[in-house]
Protein backbone atom coordinates (compact mmCIF):
# COMPACT_ATOMS: atom_id res chain seq x y z
CA UNK A 1 0.00 0.00 0.00
CA UNK A 2 1.06 3.42 -0.87
CA UNK A 3 1.42 6.40 1.76
CA UNK A 4 0.36 9.83 0.20
CA UNK A 5 0.67 12.98 1.84
CA UNK A 6 -2.34 14.85 1.94
CA UNK A 7 -2.72 18.36 1.48
CA UNK A 8 -6.22 19.46 2.66
CA UNK A 9 -7.82 22.40 1.38
CA UNK A 10 -9.83 24.44 3.34
CA UNK A 11 -13.60 23.55 3.10
CA UNK A 12 -16.25 26.31 2.66
CA UNK A 13 -18.73 25.43 5.30
CA UNK A 14 -21.81 26.38 3.78
CA UNK A 15 -21.16 24.02 0.47
CA UNK A 16 -21.50 20.60 -0.67
CA UNK A 17 -19.51 19.08 -3.61
CA UNK A 18 -23.25 18.52 -4.91
CA UNK A 19 -24.22 22.36 -4.50
CA UNK A 20 -20.69 23.30 -5.89
CA UNK A 21 -21.55 20.86 -9.36
CA UNK A 22 -24.31 22.63 -9.92
CA UNK A 23 -23.65 26.26 -9.04
CA UNK A 24 -20.54 25.76 -11.78
CA UNK A 25 -23.21 24.56 -14.36
CA UNK A 26 -25.16 28.13 -13.48
CA UNK A 27 -23.39 30.72 -15.75
CA UNK A 28 -24.93 33.01 -13.42
CA UNK A 29 -22.83 32.33 -9.69
CA UNK A 30 -19.19 32.11 -11.98
CA UNK A 31 -16.74 34.92 -12.40
CA UNK A 32 -15.68 35.84 -16.48
CA UNK A 33 -12.72 33.87 -15.68
CA UNK A 34 -14.03 30.39 -14.56
CA UNK A 35 -16.81 30.82 -17.45
CA UNK A 36 -14.06 31.31 -19.93
CA UNK A 37 -12.41 28.34 -18.51
CA UNK A 38 -14.96 26.02 -19.49
CA UNK A 39 -15.75 27.46 -22.40
CA UNK A 40 -11.93 26.62 -23.54
CA UNK A 41 -12.54 23.45 -22.57
CA UNK A 42 -16.08 23.18 -23.54
CA UNK A 43 -14.69 24.16 -27.16
CA UNK A 44 -11.45 22.02 -27.95
CA UNK A 45 -13.76 19.16 -27.21
CA UNK A 46 -16.32 19.86 -29.29
CA UNK A 47 -16.91 17.07 -32.71
CA UNK A 48 -16.24 20.15 -34.68
CA UNK A 49 -12.42 19.05 -33.37
CA UNK A 50 -12.90 15.94 -34.08
CA UNK A 51 -10.48 14.65 -31.10
CA UNK A 52 -7.56 16.52 -32.29
CA UNK A 53 -5.20 14.08 -32.79
CA UNK A 54 -2.17 14.91 -34.19
CA UNK A 55 -1.56 15.39 -37.84
CA UNK A 56 -5.36 16.53 -38.41
CA UNK A 57 -7.77 19.10 -39.26
CA UNK A 58 -9.15 18.77 -35.76
CA UNK A 59 -5.67 19.40 -34.21
CA UNK A 60 -4.93 22.45 -36.71
CA UNK A 61 -8.29 23.75 -35.72
CA UNK A 62 -6.77 23.72 -31.85
CA UNK A 63 -3.86 25.05 -32.86
CA UNK A 64 -5.73 28.29 -34.48
CA UNK A 65 -8.13 28.29 -31.50
CA UNK A 66 -5.07 28.65 -28.90
CA UNK A 67 -2.76 30.85 -31.05
CA UNK A 68 -5.84 32.87 -31.16
CA UNK A 69 -6.58 32.94 -27.45
CA UNK A 70 -2.64 34.16 -27.21
CA UNK A 71 -3.10 36.59 -29.60
CA UNK A 72 -6.03 38.04 -27.35
CA UNK A 73 -4.57 37.84 -24.24
CA UNK A 74 -1.65 39.86 -25.47
CA UNK A 75 1.13 37.36 -25.89
CA UNK A 76 4.79 37.02 -27.16
CA UNK A 77 6.18 34.22 -29.16
CA UNK A 78 9.30 32.72 -27.76
CA UNK A 79 11.92 35.61 -28.50
CA UNK A 80 13.78 32.87 -30.43
CA UNK A 81 11.07 32.12 -32.56
CA UNK A 82 9.45 33.53 -35.45
CA UNK A 83 5.75 32.91 -33.96
CA UNK A 84 3.98 30.39 -31.56
CA UNK A 85 4.45 27.49 -33.41
CA UNK A 86 7.62 25.23 -33.32
CA UNK A 87 7.35 22.36 -35.39
CA UNK A 88 8.66 18.84 -35.36
CA UNK A 89 8.64 15.76 -37.26
CA UNK A 90 8.37 11.85 -36.22
CA UNK A 91 7.89 8.49 -36.97
CA UNK A 92 4.82 6.49 -36.06
CA UNK A 93 4.91 2.41 -35.26
CA UNK A 94 4.55 1.77 -38.83
CA UNK A 95 7.20 3.93 -39.80
CA UNK A 96 5.20 6.91 -41.66
CA UNK A 97 6.52 10.04 -40.87
CA UNK A 98 4.27 12.27 -39.15
CA UNK A 99 4.20 16.68 -38.48
CA UNK A 100 3.45 17.90 -35.05
CA UNK A 101 3.52 21.39 -33.68
CA UNK A 102 4.02 22.30 -29.91
CA UNK A 103 2.64 26.26 -29.59
CA UNK A 104 4.71 28.39 -27.33
CA UNK A 105 4.29 32.02 -25.58
CA UNK A 106 6.64 33.68 -23.76
CA UNK A 107 5.59 36.07 -21.00
CA UNK A 108 8.91 38.47 -19.48
CA UNK A 109 9.39 37.87 -15.51
CA UNK A 110 12.33 40.04 -13.99
CA UNK A 111 14.56 37.56 -14.36
CA UNK A 112 15.83 35.20 -17.47
CA UNK A 113 15.20 31.92 -15.43
CA UNK A 114 12.22 30.16 -16.97
CA UNK A 115 9.49 28.07 -15.37
CA UNK A 116 8.05 25.89 -18.33
CA UNK A 117 3.79 25.58 -17.61
CA UNK A 118 2.97 22.91 -19.98
CA UNK A 119 -0.32 21.17 -21.14
CA UNK A 120 -0.55 18.86 -24.21
CA UNK A 121 -3.54 19.65 -26.72
CA UNK A 122 -3.47 16.52 -28.87
CA UNK A 123 -6.02 13.68 -28.27
CA UNK A 124 -6.74 10.01 -30.00
CA UNK A 125 -9.42 11.36 -32.78
CA UNK A 126 -11.05 9.16 -34.24
CA UNK A 127 -11.99 5.60 -33.61
CA UNK A 128 -14.64 3.11 -35.17
CA UNK A 129 -16.21 5.93 -36.50
CA UNK A 130 -16.31 7.22 -32.79
CA UNK A 131 -15.08 10.86 -31.67
CA UNK A 132 -12.66 10.97 -29.06
CA UNK A 133 -13.37 14.28 -27.65
CA UNK A 134 -10.63 14.03 -25.11
CA UNK A 135 -12.22 16.80 -22.53
CA UNK A 136 -10.67 15.58 -19.28
CA UNK A 137 -7.40 14.69 -21.72
CA UNK A 138 -6.41 17.29 -22.39
CA UNK A 139 -8.78 20.10 -22.81
CA UNK A 140 -8.69 20.85 -19.33
CA UNK A 141 -4.85 20.84 -18.85
CA UNK A 142 -5.07 23.69 -22.13
CA UNK A 143 -7.80 25.33 -20.66
CA UNK A 144 -5.77 25.82 -17.39
CA UNK A 145 -2.74 26.79 -19.45
CA UNK A 146 -4.73 29.37 -21.09
CA UNK A 147 -6.36 31.21 -18.07
CA UNK A 148 -2.66 31.07 -16.35
CA UNK A 149 -1.60 32.98 -19.03
CA UNK A 150 -4.08 35.72 -18.94
CA UNK A 151 -3.15 35.53 -15.07
CA UNK A 152 0.28 36.24 -15.20
CA UNK A 153 -0.35 38.65 -18.55
CA UNK A 154 -1.95 41.09 -16.01
CA UNK A 155 0.15 39.90 -12.91
CA UNK A 156 4.10 40.31 -14.18
CA UNK A 157 6.12 36.74 -13.11
CA UNK A 158 9.21 36.62 -11.29
CA UNK A 159 10.37 33.97 -13.36
CA UNK A 160 9.54 34.05 -17.28
CA UNK A 161 7.22 31.90 -18.71
CA UNK A 162 6.74 29.91 -21.29
CA UNK A 163 3.24 28.60 -21.93
CA UNK A 164 3.55 25.65 -23.54
CA UNK A 165 0.93 23.78 -25.44
CA UNK A 166 2.33 20.54 -26.74
CA UNK A 167 1.51 18.40 -29.59
CA UNK A 168 1.59 14.22 -29.79
CA UNK A 169 1.95 13.57 -26.11
CA UNK A 170 -0.52 10.68 -26.63
CA UNK A 171 1.93 9.23 -29.12
CA UNK A 172 4.81 9.30 -27.00
CA UNK A 173 5.40 12.17 -25.19
CA UNK A 174 6.78 13.35 -29.34
CA UNK A 175 6.14 17.76 -28.52
CA UNK A 176 7.81 17.89 -25.78
CA UNK A 177 10.73 15.28 -26.48
CA UNK A 178 11.08 18.16 -29.25
CA UNK A 179 11.04 20.61 -27.24
CA UNK A 180 13.63 19.77 -24.62
CA UNK A 181 15.92 18.45 -27.86
CA UNK A 182 15.47 21.78 -29.34
CA UNK A 183 14.93 24.20 -26.67
CA UNK A 184 13.94 27.86 -27.74
CA UNK A 185 15.97 28.72 -24.45
CA UNK A 186 19.37 27.23 -22.99
CA UNK A 187 17.89 24.10 -21.19
CA UNK A 188 20.29 25.32 -18.19
CA UNK A 189 17.96 28.61 -17.59
CA UNK A 190 14.84 26.14 -17.41
CA UNK A 191 14.23 25.90 -13.72
CA UNK A 192 11.48 24.29 -13.12
CA UNK A 193 8.31 22.04 -15.78
CA UNK A 194 4.97 22.27 -14.59
CA UNK A 195 2.98 20.42 -15.93
CA UNK A 196 -1.33 19.52 -16.37
CA UNK A 197 -2.56 16.50 -17.56
CA UNK A 198 -6.36 15.62 -17.07
CA UNK A 199 -7.43 18.07 -14.38
CA UNK A 200 -11.39 18.29 -14.68
CA UNK A 201 -12.83 14.79 -13.70
CA UNK A 202 -13.00 13.23 -9.88
CA UNK A 203 -15.88 12.43 -8.09
CA UNK A 204 -13.90 12.59 -4.66
CA UNK A 205 -12.72 15.81 -5.16
CA UNK A 206 -9.02 14.76 -5.61
CA UNK A 207 -6.00 16.40 -7.76
CA UNK A 208 -2.53 14.47 -7.50
CA UNK A 209 0.72 15.66 -7.61
CA UNK A 210 3.48 13.86 -8.74
CA UNK A 211 7.18 15.03 -8.74
CA UNK A 212 7.79 15.87 -4.53
CA UNK A 213 8.98 12.58 -4.44
CA UNK A 214 12.08 13.21 -6.54
CA UNK A 215 11.70 16.67 -5.30
CA UNK A 216 11.04 17.18 -1.83
CA UNK A 217 11.94 20.78 -1.95
CA UNK A 218 8.79 21.41 -3.52
CA UNK A 219 6.63 20.46 -0.88
CA UNK A 220 6.58 23.85 1.18
CA UNK A 221 4.94 25.17 -1.58
CA UNK A 222 2.01 23.01 -1.73
CA UNK A 223 -0.09 26.00 0.05
CA UNK A 224 -3.34 26.86 -0.78
CA UNK A 225 -6.92 29.02 0.50
CA UNK A 226 -8.64 27.30 -2.81
CA UNK A 227 -11.95 25.21 -1.12
CA UNK A 228 -12.93 21.83 -1.55
CA UNK A 229 -10.46 19.91 -3.13
CA UNK A 230 -7.91 17.91 -1.75
CA UNK A 231 -3.98 18.27 -3.35
CA UNK A 232 -2.40 14.75 -2.88
CA UNK A 233 1.49 14.21 -3.34
CA UNK A 234 2.23 11.20 -4.87
CA UNK A 235 2.03 8.45 -7.50
CA UNK A 236 5.75 9.38 -8.44
CA UNK A 237 7.67 6.48 -5.80
CA UNK A 238 9.91 4.41 -9.15
CA UNK A 239 9.10 1.45 -6.50
CA UNK A 240 5.32 0.99 -7.39
CA UNK A 241 6.19 0.23 -11.03
CA UNK A 242 2.64 1.43 -13.15
CA UNK A 243 1.57 3.83 -10.45
CA UNK A 244 4.87 5.93 -10.75
CA UNK A 245 3.60 8.58 -13.24
CA UNK A 246 7.22 10.55 -13.22
CA UNK A 247 7.34 9.69 -17.05
CA UNK A 248 4.08 9.26 -18.21
CA UNK A 249 2.80 12.87 -19.41
CA UNK A 250 5.15 15.56 -20.72
CA UNK A 251 6.62 15.92 -17.66
CA UNK A 252 9.04 13.13 -18.33
CA UNK A 253 10.87 14.49 -21.27
CA UNK A 254 11.98 17.59 -18.60
CA UNK A 255 12.77 14.53 -15.85
CA UNK A 256 14.92 12.94 -18.79
CA UNK A 257 17.02 15.81 -19.11
CA UNK A 258 17.13 16.45 -14.74
CA UNK A 259 15.08 19.38 -15.10
CA UNK A 260 12.68 19.18 -11.96
CA UNK A 261 9.01 19.34 -12.42
CA UNK A 262 5.62 18.85 -10.97
CA UNK A 263 2.54 16.93 -12.68
CA UNK A 264 -0.46 17.68 -11.89
CA UNK A 265 -3.38 14.83 -12.69
CA UNK A 266 -6.49 12.76 -11.58
CA UNK A 267 -6.38 8.84 -11.69
CA UNK A 268 -7.97 7.14 -14.28
CA UNK A 269 -11.87 7.36 -14.47
CA UNK A 270 -14.27 5.62 -15.78
CA UNK A 271 -13.85 7.75 -19.36
CA UNK A 272 -10.28 7.62 -20.01
CA UNK A 273 -9.41 7.08 -23.19
CA UNK A 274 -13.19 6.74 -24.27
CA UNK A 275 -15.99 8.15 -26.51
CA UNK A 276 -17.03 9.30 -23.27
CA UNK A 277 -15.02 11.97 -22.27
CA UNK A 278 -16.73 14.71 -23.09
CA UNK A 279 -17.63 18.13 -21.69
CA UNK A 280 -20.80 17.13 -20.01
CA UNK A 281 -19.07 13.94 -18.30
CA UNK A 282 -16.24 16.88 -16.48
CA UNK A 283 -16.56 17.75 -12.75
CA UNK A 284 -17.38 21.52 -13.45
CA UNK A 285 -16.83 22.92 -9.72
CA UNK A 286 -13.84 20.29 -9.34
CA UNK A 287 -12.21 21.63 -11.97
CA UNK A 288 -12.40 25.25 -11.26
CA UNK A 289 -11.16 24.78 -7.84
CA UNK A 290 -8.26 22.54 -9.00
CA UNK A 291 -6.92 25.22 -11.73
CA UNK A 292 -7.05 27.46 -9.16
CA UNK A 293 -5.00 25.38 -6.54
CA UNK A 294 -2.46 24.54 -9.14
CA UNK A 295 -2.02 28.49 -9.84
CA UNK A 296 -1.41 29.35 -6.67
CA UNK A 297 0.72 26.72 -6.04
CA UNK A 298 2.93 27.80 -9.10
CA UNK A 299 2.36 32.00 -7.66
CA UNK A 300 4.11 30.05 -4.18
CA UNK A 301 7.36 28.53 -6.19
CA UNK A 302 7.28 31.83 -8.45
CA UNK A 303 7.92 34.15 -5.66
CA UNK A 304 11.10 31.71 -4.83
CA UNK A 305 13.73 34.25 -6.14
CA UNK A 306 16.49 31.55 -6.27
CA UNK A 307 14.82 27.77 -7.52
CA UNK A 308 18.51 27.21 -8.73
CA UNK A 309 19.87 26.68 -5.10
CA UNK A 310 17.34 24.79 -3.97
CA UNK A 311 17.78 22.15 -6.32
CA UNK A 312 21.13 22.79 -6.71
CA UNK A 313 22.62 20.02 -4.56
CA UNK A 314 20.73 17.46 -5.83
CA UNK A 315 21.50 18.57 -9.29
CA UNK A 316 25.11 18.24 -8.89
CA UNK A 317 24.87 14.97 -6.91
CA UNK A 318 23.25 13.80 -10.61
CA UNK A 319 26.47 15.24 -12.72
CA UNK A 320 28.70 13.39 -10.70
Amino acid sequence: MKTYLLIPLIALLSCNSVKNQSQAQNPATLTKTEQQLLKDVETLSSDAYEGRKTGTKGAEMARTYISDRFKQLGLKPVPSLPGYEQAFTFADRSGAQISGKNLLAYIPGKTDQVIVISAHYDHVGIIRNEIYNGADDNASGVAALLDYAAYFKKNKPYHSLILAAFDAEEQGLRGSKAFVAQPPVPLEKIRLNVNMDMISHNDKDELYACGTYKYPELKKYFITSKPVIKVILGHDDPKTGSEDWTNQSDQGSFNAKNIPFLYFGVEDHKDYHKASDEYQNINKKFFINAAAAILEIINNIDKERDLQSIFREKLQMKKQ
